[in-house]
């Protein structure tokens, strides 16, 4: 049991009706989980607001209620907490409640459009090869040394982060690498947390169906950057536009990689091909299975922070020389008659640029390039349009297709992508709805020597139509055609 009183330590607290000096069980946002003893966090979310499930967390015997608005009439033996923010006041409760776990780890958060996944997952296999204790907390899974947990948001909530990182503490972690996400920076659920390290990628067009503008989404991300402390480092990406705004009003140290322009950590690409890149990094060369420039930045960003940790410098270079591609992210294989497929999670237009360009610069020029592409429904919208002139302007052949259509209308989405298509590429776009069958028409289209790009699911091994997900692999479905 927990003292109400400690658990709201560091919280901003408007007002509070009845004793805080009170024994508590557990805390929850979501009125179902409460039982007795419990406190209820009232949160406002983007469709449901907890205030309205106050009386049920109450009814399941709830001792203790945060929120930004008292109810008028209150239950006897209960304490009210008025906050400013509930989310904040998650964050940090959530802190409190598992006793700081992010104090006790070296905890890496990794924020930007593109390579969030990618960073992360390498800088934790990199750690484990070096036989270091590591957690890692990302979109596509849980990793707390070599055990494995379903993950559910790119950044989960705060109560979950904290739990899991609670849980790494208890079994001798010394390193955490977690992607961050501007809706997670935004609906405070990395607040509290001490990073040792943040790393920025890229900016480029993504979520502008939840920010509103271009402007909100940087500066969210900035947020991340200006809460660090002056004993962290800010690892920037010097090379995009948006990277030293990241870290303009930081107090930690500035850190900055390139490829093209001057940085702490700076590469060149001497070679690059299907089979990866040989690199020089900071005047050493080596080689990674990696492919691709703007996997080239992902590995200066894992080199960077690996050396900001104090991992020695020739360990570091032996350790990325032997990192695997991460799954779904430029993924490929070659069938028995040598068509090569390429399956990747390139869901922004910028992502789907880099893999295009990628291709186009590895391959001879003989063979075609063939693009199946969807975009995800009730998401946003404006880049649809985008992705399509994309993919039309760099492909010989692109077939658009469902993605995830959650709740719209498969075929309202394909048209809304083909507006962007340009008059002297309509003659290279087919429009298959079916996902299954837009893959097997790629590969029946392909000859030997050609290229599929199979773009916007990567590692996703599902598709969600109307609320219900239903199994579904692009590797696997693209496999199958190998038949």
């Amino acid at each position: 049991m927990k003292i109400l009183k400690d658990i709201l330590y560091k919280v901003p607290v408007n007002g509070v009706f009845g004793d805080t000096n009170i024994q508590v069980n557990e805390i929850h946002f979501d009125s179902r989980k409460i039982s007795e003893n419990d406190v209820f966090i009232a949160l406002k979310g983007v469709t449901v607001d907890g205030h309205d499930f106050i009386d049920k967390a109450l009814s399941n015997n709830a001792v203790a209620v945060v929120c930004e608005k008292v109810p008028e009439e209150r239950k006897q033996g209960v304490t009210y907490v008025e906050v400013s923010d509930s989310s904040e006041a998650l964050a940090m409760m959530s802190s409190n409640y598992y006793d700081n776990p992010s104090k006790k780890i070296k905890l890496v958060g990794v924020t930007g459009t593109n390579g969030k996944t990618t960073i992360t997952t390498l800088l934790y296999q990199l750690f484990m090869n070096l036989g270091r204790r590591v957690g890692l907390l990302s979109t596509v899974k849980i990793m707390i040394n070599n055990s494995e947990f379903k993950a559910t948001h790119t950044t989960p909530d705060s109560l979950t982060i904290n739990k899991y990182l609670s849980q790494m503490v208890e079994e001798g972690v010394e390193y955490c690498f977690m992607e961050v996400s501007s809706h997670g920076i935004h609906q405070n659920r990395t607040l509290g947390l001490d990073f040792v390290g943040g790393v920025f990628t890229n900016l480029s067009h993504d979520h502008l169906d939840y920010h509103s503008t271009f402007a909100e989404y940087r500066d969210v991300k900035k947020r991340f950057f200006d809460q660090l402390s002056k004993d962290a480092f800010a690892l920037t990406n010097i090379d995009d536009k948006n990277g030293t705004v990241m870290v303009q009003n930081t107090k930690a140290k500035k850190q900055t990689y390139a490829l093209k322009t001057l940085g702490d950590f700076k590469a060149k690409i001497l070679e690059k091909s299907f089979s990866g890149s040989l690199l020089t990094i900071n005047g050493t060369e080596v080689w990674s299975k990696l492919i691709g420039d703007f996997n080239v930045y992902n590995v200066l960003a894992i080199y960077g922070v690996a050396e900001l940790l104090g991992i020695e410098k020739l360990d570091v270079l032996r350790g990325v020389s032997g990192l695997d591609s991460v799954s779904g992210r430029f993924q490929y294989v070659v069938s028995p008659e040598k068509i090569t497929a390429i399956v990747d999670y390139a869901h922004t237009p910028d992502a789907l640029k880099n893999v295009l360009e990628t291709i186009n610069n590895i391959r001879t020029g003989n063979e075609n390039v063939i693009t199946v592409v969807g975009c995800g429904g009730d998401r946003d919208k404006t880049k649809r349009p985008k992705m399509a002139h994309i993919a039309s302007q760099l492909s010989n052949q692109t077939i658009f297709t469902s993605d995830n259509p959650r709740t719209e209308d498969p075929q309202i989405i394909i048209d809304e992508m083909e507006a962007g298509v340009s008059p002297e590429n309509y003659k290279k776009t087919l429009s298959i709805l079916d996902r299954k069958q837009a893959i097997k028409t790629a590969y029946k289209l392909a000859d030997s020597g050609d290229i599929i790009l199979i773009a916007g699911k990567g590692h996703e091994n599902y598709q969600e139509i109307n609320g219900e997900r239903r199994h579904f692999d692009d590797l696997e479905e693209i496999k199958m055609c190998f038949n």
